[in-house]
């Protein structure tokens, strides 16, 4: 008995065997017993990944090294490497690279800038004028070759516990075992890396003085000044009080305040002592005002500037921004303690008495479980994780000190991976067992759900963390999380669509850390891979390429790899990074024999103008067991044999099929073209008769191991059944 099946679409993702007896999972007919190096599209195709170009190798290749990801606008975006104590950047696949003026003796240098001395560039990291590099006390080598590179505290074990969030060219940055930290973006070639001060922005006027209109000993007059920043927005601390004795009550009776110039300051707000507090009674562009019995607004307090994040155990571990509020959690000793600062500043945490509105907010998680608040996530509404629950703060209309509420909204937990959000969606690493979840505002619940994405693919999670995310807008919406395995796994997530299907990626090596920037018109992906080349162990920064190419020479399906694009030529070199390494060769859109990289090069048998060189990419791809409306069993208990196979496939070369991988025969799909030119992409339905293989699951592989595309659309099964 022969039968006829189909598989429409491949959107349920790799599954894991334990699934493989839910014939009725609404996703079975979709999944697949393997997805390795293959992507899921979400109109349910599958297409084997692009490969990854080499970028740069770290400073250090024995210690790890982590990618942040920058946005400074469409056009200028980065890729932040942080190593142990340093930080490089990358952007358009290449390092940042600087060529700064010659030292001047002459000229007054401040932190962030950069020299050219005998040969070498310099970053100046204490501001300085007259001291030459090199002097260590002013000046950090950067690198040969023009690389830029500044320095930085964080050691390697302290890396992937780093939190961050970015606000226009400020990247925030903390650590529990750092003060926090600004990362800022000067200009394209010139960032500094500063500690943030919570104090006051602007020094608080000195000589203050209170003098009388009228002498008399009727009543006490007390007075402080602050000082008003350029923003209008930061206030100093009041100054000290300037007294005297008067009558303001009398005819004639008023006091002149008076104070000296504060340096930036645009205004200054007056206040007077009543009833214990000192209350606002005028402000001035001035350094004097007159009080002729101004009654002083006492719901107007000078601020007061609250002490923290200065000492070590102090350090916040959690940050990002919430309402015009940057908002930091998570210390050592207040692990449950939130602090946001004052409405509309970055670095104020002032308040007054009585307390207002726009004030610093000060609170504590009160919670079962003293956990620390790991991650701080703005969605609609402010979502605090901790390593055993997730919680909600909400407010009236608008957070303020007087109307924070927090609910707990699950008893799950999260690790210390920093979160993705998509929508109004967040997927976060499970604090145990090592899978990642979803959390989403359910109207039913009338509160955020939270749910486990990997129950179908828990052989990809269980027993393994997961050490990094990075989420890709376009041209696919993928998650990227790299698992403690060494393994890229990819979850091509479309939420409302139902579309959660994951796939692992791997290479020859280790995947460590990932980010996602935009590039032109879609986003790249960065990975840290550790390789084995030529017998040494080495960290390369890679960026994935695009899979969007209109000729066949420009498909880049190699790992680790580089493109020469020039005269045709049949040395090519530049391969010093893939020395001693076995490569697989595409020249103008031709496969190539592979090759052993000798010198830093390779010789091609014909001369080639555009040549992708690089390590070898395996995609496999096996369907589920065959699960048929043909008895109650649904085909379960027959043995099968596949002889046939129909693939529907978009731009594709390389196409191998077969019931085991020690059986696979490759369709032979040159037709007509002319000779010696590279077979041309098929998009077609095309026909594989298979070597004959009974078993009992009916399973059958698809395997890419050329540096070409395959696209795999749908696909048909002729299938002979045993009794």
């Amino acid at each position: 008995m022969s039968v006829r099946t189909l598989q429409r679409s491949f959107s349920g993702g790799e599954v894991s065997p334990e699934m493989l007896g839910r014939l009725d999972d609404v996703k079975f007919q979709s999944g697949l017993a393997l997805c390795r190096n293959f992507i899921v599209k979400p109109q349910g195709p599958a297409q084997n990944r692009p490969g990854f170009a080499y970028v740069s190798t770290a400073k250090d290749s024995t210690k790890q090294s982590r990618l942040i990801p920058f946005t400074y606008s469409t056009t200028q975006t980065m890729v932040i490497q942080f190593g142990h104590q340093h930080i490089r950047f990358h952007t358009l696949g290449a390092n940042l690279l600087t060529t700064p003026a010659a030292y001047n003796g002459g000229t007054a240098y401040v932190v962030g800038d950069s020299v050219s001395s005998a040969g070498v560039n310099y970053y100046c990291i204490a501001a300085t004028t007259g001291n030459a590099p090199p002097n260590v006390t002013y000046w950090y080598p950067m690198p040969a070759g023009g690389v830029y590179e500044i320095p930085s505290p964080y050691a390697e074990a302290d890396l992937f516990d780093i939190h961050y969030v970015q606000s226009a060219d400020v990247l925030t940055l903390v650590h529990p075992g750092y003060a926090p930290r600004e990362l800022r973006r000067v200009s394209a070639t010139s960032w500094t890396l500063t500690v943030i001060s919570f104090a006051a922005g602007i020094a608080a006027p000195t000589g203050v003085s209170a003098t009388p209109a009228v002498v008399a000993t009727d009543y006490d007059y007390s007075y402080v000044v602050t000082a008003i920043a350029a923003d209008g927005v930061s206030e100093s601390v009041a100054s000290t009080a300037g007294t005297c004795q008067s009558n303001i009550f009398s005819t004639g009776g008023a006091n002149t305040i008076a104070w000296s110039a504060v340096t930036g300051a645009s205004r200054y707000s007056v206040y007077k002592l009543q009833g214990g507090l000192y209350g606002y009674i005028g402000q001035t562009t001035g350094l004097s005002v007159v009080d002729d019995n101004i009654a002083p607004d006492l719901s107007k307090t000078p601020p007061l500037y609250e002490t923290v994040f200065n000492t070590t155990s102090e350090y916040p571990g959690a940050v990002s921004y919430y309402e015009q509020r940057r908002t930091f959690a998570g210390t050592i000793n207040k692990p449950q303690n939130l602090w946001a600062t004052r409405s509309g500043t970055e670095s104020a945490m002032s308040y007054s008495l009585p307390t207002r509105d726009d004030d610093r907010i000060s609170f504590r998680v009160a919670a079962r479980e003293a956990n620390t608040i790991r991650h701080i996530v703005p969605l609609t509404q402010l979502i605090l994780l901790t390593s055993s629950a997730e919680w909600l703060v909400t407010s009236g209309d608008v957070l303020t000190p007087s109307t924070v509420n927090v609910r707990p909204q699950s008893y799950v937990g999260a690790n210390n991976v920093q979160p993705v959000v998509i929508n109004n969606t967040m997927i976060y690493g499970a604090a145990r067992g090592g899978h990642a979840r979803e959390l989403a505002y359910n109207w039913q619940a009338n509160g955020f759900v939270t749910g486990d994405l990997c129950l179908r693919s828990a052989h990809l999670f269980d027993a393994l963390e997961l050490v990094d995310m990075a989420y890709m807008k376009a041209p696919q919406p993928i998650v990227w999380a790299i698992s403690s395995n060494g393994k890229l796994l990819g979850l091509t997530y479309v939420p409302d669509q139902q579309i959660g299907a994951w796939h692992q990626h791997d290479t020859q090596g280790e995947f460590e850390s990932c980010a996602v920037v935009a590039e032109g018109g879609e986003d790249f992906l960065y990975c840290v891979i550790k390789r084995e080349i030529d017998g040494s162990d080495v960290r390369y920064i890679e960026r994935m390429a695009s899979r969007q190419f209109s000729a066949a020479e420009d498909a880049f399906f190699v790992d680790c790899g580089a493109t020469y694009d020039g005269a045709a030529a049949t040395t090519i070199s530049g391969l010093d990074h893939l020395e001693g390494e076995t490569v697989s060769i595409l020249a103008d859109g031709a496969v190539r024999a592979q090759q052993v990289v000798t010198g830093g090069a390779i010789e091609l048998d014909i001369s080639a103008s555009v040549v992708q060189v690089g390590l070898p990419i395996t995609a496999d791809l096996q369907t589920l067991p065959l699960a048929m409306q043909i008895d109650g069993a649904f085909g379960q208990g027959r043995a099968k044999n596949i002889n046939k196979v129909w693939l529907r496939v978009f731009e594709s070369s390389g196409i191998f099929a077969g019931p085991s991988l020690d059986r696979l025969k490759e369709y032979k799909q040159r037709t007509g073209e002319p000779y010696d030119t590279p077979p041309a992409f098929k998009t077609a339905e095309i026909q594989l008769s298979l070597s004959p293989s009974w078993s009992d699951g009916g399973q059958i592989y698809i395997r890419q191991s050329d540096p070409l595309p395959l696209t795999i659309v749908s696909m048909s099964l002729e299938v002979a059944l045993g009794a």
